[in-house]
């Protein structure tokens, strides 16, 4: 009875042993991730929330949009004025192209 226990014990002693090891590479991982937060500078990123008036508009069943909507390269979107020029001013921008319309894309 004794060997039985004793060959059972010595069978679990792997799986404990590797769990242990887990637990603490797991709790040693957690510490040096939250001293590496801890330490390292806050970044904050700039964000240019800023709009000028008359900046933005709204487009039925679209939503607010911001910067020029006639320009080929507006982005159509209430965050971000376009990719060539996405902090703006839109005004005199030489990146402006005028956005072709659908019944001009028609007739040609």
């Amino acid at each position: 009875m004794f060997r039985t226990l004793l060959v059972i014990a010595l069978g679990f002693l792997p799986s404990l042993f590797s769990l242990w090891v887990i637990r603490k590479t797991h709790l040693r991982t957690r510490a040096r991730i939250r001293q590496a937060a801890m330490n390292s500078p806050m970044v904050r990123v700039r964000q240019n929330t800023r709009l000028v008036e008359g900046d933005r508009y709204y487009l039925e069943g679209v939503g607010y949009l911001i910067g020029d909507i006639s320009c080929k390269f507006n982005a159509q979107s209430g965050y971000i004025r376009c990719a060539v020029n996405p902090n703006g001013p839109c005004n005199a921008c030489h990146h402006y192209e005028p956005r072709e319309l659908a019944s001009s894309k028609n007739r040609a």
